[in-house]
């Protein structure tokens, strides 16, 4: 028998949850499990998630990845973090499973199916 799947996009204020550090990773995936999709906005993220030099949203996003669970990180404007964040959000476009959206409507419309 599968899990049940819920069809709710939660965030991580509704999980009781944050994202400061490398430890908190595999709470956020736990909690993400029966969700329908993950908001992240960018105001969620201690700041060394949004310093690509140290690796952990590269981290976070695997662990999505590995357990094919959505997420929309909602960044209104990707190049306030430097041109390689904002290049990372453009590489992520079309990802199936991560995507930079500029709002939150946008990653819900996404995480639900929607053009």
């Amino acid at each position: 028998m599968e899990p049940q799947q819920s069809d709710k996009i939660t965030t991580l204020p509704e999980l009781g949850l944050t994202l400061q550090a490398a430890a908190d990773i595999p709470d956020v995936v736990g909690a993400s499990f029966g969700h329908a999709g993950l908001l992240l906005h960018d105001t969620d993220l201690g700041t060394d998630f949004l310093n690509l030099r140290t690796g952990l949203l590269g981290e976070l996003f695997q662990k999505f990845v590995n357990y094919r669970l959505p997420v929309a990180v909602v960044v209104p404007d990707p190049a306030r973090y430097g041109e390689r964040f904002a290049e990372l959000a453009r590489e992520h476009a079309r990802h199936s499973l991560i995507r930079f959206v500029p709002d939150e409507a946008a990653g819900r419309a996404w995480q639900r199916g929607q053009p």
